[in-house]
């Protein structure tokens, strides 16, 4: 790889690929090539956590055409000829060790769709130049000095520019076209949209009295506290078994942002209050998607094995973030 590399095509063919089709991550070598100068193909990075995938089968787990945009909060945003597949995310090795584990993102031009008996034969050793891949995980530093990373997470904006409508009607086709969703997964979605929006007309346009639930959106989730929010501390560890609390009872830590401690709970975790789960793991820090700063946590939060957020009140995003939870909205089994 040398640093003029350059893409072997300005566009891709569009989207082709559907959950549940097998394919085969490209070699390294082939990958590198289709990258610019910034390790980015249509603008999206090829972090050097995804090497260990070269040459591995893997099934699509979601047609990633559209992400809910987490930095300035603009909706879904329509992505282009990129999946995501199982068993991959980002173990932030190359990334001052994040922990927010996001799914990748894998352009279909690193792929190759395959059949199940298909022959599988290892591509050979590629030699690599990781420190030059790995220089594109870095911005300029913050004014304090303090390191700034570049991920897909910190790129989105860029690699999808274009918002989709809340009321484009064609994005619930596409969720059940690519096999993101069922159809009635997909009118779901749609109707909470619908009414997501009657609400937000309703805060405009109507007196307060005239509000639906205060004209909260569908979730229906209401910070309480005024004041300094309470805190907790378990101690869990990997392999705990816990419950998560009920959604009244997290409503009571939280002030009226929805926040404790900084720590935002919305409608898509309160889908899970009740749930018994497994202590997945402790995370201390992760990357702000905005800045590129690395964020060090006062107090760990909390990752749940096989709780997901599965875009069911955000328009079917197929992002499936990893929740973090706070001691305090979980009690041990």
């Amino acid at each position: 790889m040398t640093t003029t590399a350059k893409p072997l095509t300005t566009s891709s063919p569009p989207n082709t690929l559907r959950v549940g089709d097998l394919v085969e991550v490209r070699s390294a070598e082939e990958i590198l090539a289709t990258l610019d100068d910034r390790g980015e193909f249509e603008n999206l990075p090829f972090m050097p956590e995804m090497l260990k995938y070269c040459g591995q089968r893997l099934t699509v787990q979601k047609v990633a055409y559209k992400l809910c945009d987490t930095i300035s909060r603009s909706g879904n945003r329509r992505l282009d000829n990129a999946v995501h597949l199982t068993a991959s995310r980002c173990d932030g090795s190359s990334h001052g060790g994040c922990q927010t584990a996001c799914l990748l993102y894998w352009k279909e031009a690193w792929l190759r769709r395959v059949e199940p008996d298909e022959p599988h034969s290892p591509s050979a050793p590629t030699r690599i130049d990781l420190p030059l891949l790995e220089l594109n995980t870095r911005k300029e530093p913050a004014p304090d000095g303090q390191p700034r990373y570049r991920c897909q997470a910190t790129e989105l904006l860029r690699a999808a520019p274009i918002c989709i409508p809340r009321r484009n009607l064609g994005q619930y086709v596409t969720d059940v076209k690519t096999g993101n969703v069922s159809a009635m997964e997909s009118l779901r979605g749609f109707l909470v949209v619908m009414f997501n929006i009657m609400q937000g007309l309703s805060k405009r346009l109507l007196p307060r009295r005239l509000w639906f639930r205060d004209g909260l959106p569908w979730g229906f989730v209401r910070g309480r506290l005024a004041g300094r929010t309470p805190t907790a501390e378990l101690n869990l560890q990997p392999g705990e078994m816990v419950r998560i609390k009920t959604k009244e009872q997290i409503e009571a830590t939280l002030d009226q942002s929805r926040l404790n401690r900084g720590m935002g709970f919305d409608e898509e975790m309160s889908r899970y209050c009740g749930r018994v789960a497994r202590v997945q793991g402790r995370v201390t820090k992760c990357i702000d998607e905005r800045t590129g700063e690395m964020l060090t946590m006062k107090s760990p939060c909390i990752t749940l094995e096989g709780i997901v957020c599965a875009g069911v009140y955000s328009g079917n995003c197929p992002r499936q973030f990893i929740p973090f939870w706070r001691e305090i909205w979980l009690e041990r089994v």
